[in-house]
């Protein structure tokens, strides 16, 4: 993405979630001039953190002692809970030139947990202000820090290119020596390179996974980078047959929501659904209803319809599943329900001996 999309992107993160955008990108392609920008346009306080010329006291705030306890003097930059919304921006991040610097940060820049504060050490950061983050890649032409895939997994990475386009609006819009422009515009190769490819490990987690609905759930991006978002957190790979899988309506199993609560709308559907696809919806039910396994007469009725259309595999180990869960279990057992459920308990019983 240019610096115009991450700038949209980073706006999007900031305003609606409280993940931790990470913008890598080459030097001079304009990384910290766009994240001011942003921080500009959504009426937001910057505060920068140079990291590479930062110590562990710096962060942490200087020891003293009240009585018999340690206590931790708190950092001047750090934004106090009633202070203007605020966006810190931990600049060069992986410039940090001690490890133990760098392990204070860590826990700064990962997202708080669900019901807590963002916090470093002692010191928490109220929800209203934000964290950015933003680093040049490891390729070897910066002299830089390699950051483990803990800490990669724990942002949402952010690859920003070289754009002449952008660079041009950026350009008029500064008032740039007139000179300088028309030059560019005719040899636009003269802008900063590429480099290396910008490869950082990332790959698929469960973590990653819940940022991804963190974002869907909460921003919208242009069809044309939220694949790259996506990508950023859980890996290409894993991005792109994400977003097939999002285009193909037709091919995507039916959800556990569909099936307890849509059974006369989607019944063709469910009957006809290939065995991987089925084994999707199976799972979405278990981890459904190990979550909330309290049903309605309705939704009692529409589960045992689903498990009367399963191929006969599926239905012993989806029912097998479905008796460790005791309320489940209570209902499946009614004698009402022999018609479908009771030749796949007697096959499990007959398994246990």
């Amino acid at each position: 993405m240019n610096v115009e999309q991450m700038k949209a992107v980073v706006k999007e993160i900031i305003t609606k979630t409280d993940l931790t955008p990470c913008v890598v990108g080459h030097r001079g392609v304009g990384k910290t001039a766009g994240i001011i920008q942003a921080c500009r346009e959504i009426d937001r306080k910057y505060v920068s953190l140079r990291l590479g010329q930062m110590e562990v006291g710096d962060l942490v705030g200087i020891p003293f002692r009240d009585g018999d306890v340690m206590h931790w003097s708190r950092p001047s930059w750090l934004p106090r809970d009633e202070a203007p919304p605020t966006l810190i921006h931990c600049d060069e991040l992986n410039r940090a030139q001690q490890e133990d610097t760098l392990q204070a940060i860590f826990q700064f820049v990962e997202p708080p947990g669900e019901g807590q504060l963002r916090s470093l050490h002692t010191h928490q950061l109220s929800r209203r202000h934000k964290v950015v983050v933003s680093i040049n890649p490891p390729d070897g032409t910066y002299q830089v820090a390699t950051l483990d895939r803990a800490l990669i997994d724990r942002m949402v990475m952010l690859f920003v290119e070289t754009d002449y386009n952008c660079w041009a609006r950026y350009a008029v819009e500064r008032e740039l020596a007139g000179d300088v422009r028309q030059f560019l515009a005719g040899n636009s190769g003269m802008l900063a390179k590429q480099g290396l490819p910008m490869d950082l490990q990332v790959e698929p987690s469960e973590r990653g996974w819940e940022m991804v609905s963190v974002l869907r759930k909460n921003c919208r991006f242009p069809g044309d980078l939220e694949m790259e978002v996506y990508a950023g957190i859980v890996g290409k790979e894993a991005a792109i047959m994400f977003m097939r899988w999002l285009a193909d309506r037709r091919g995507r199993p039916l959800t556990a929501a569909e099936v307890l609560n849509d059974w006369p709308e989607i019944a063709g559907r469910a009957a006809g659904q290939r065995d991987d696809v089925q084994a999707a919806t199976v799972n979405d039910l278990i981890a459904t209803l190990q979550a909330s396994s309290s049903l309605d007469a309705e939704q009692e009725a529409n589960l045992v319809s689903y498990i009367a259309v399963l191929p006969r595999d599926l239905r012993f180990g989806f029912v097998k599943s479905l008796l460790k869960i005791p309320e489940v279990a209570m209902l499946l057992a009614q004698d009402k329900h022999d018609s479908v459920i009771l030749d796949a308990i007697q096959t499990i019983s007959q398994e246990a001996y």
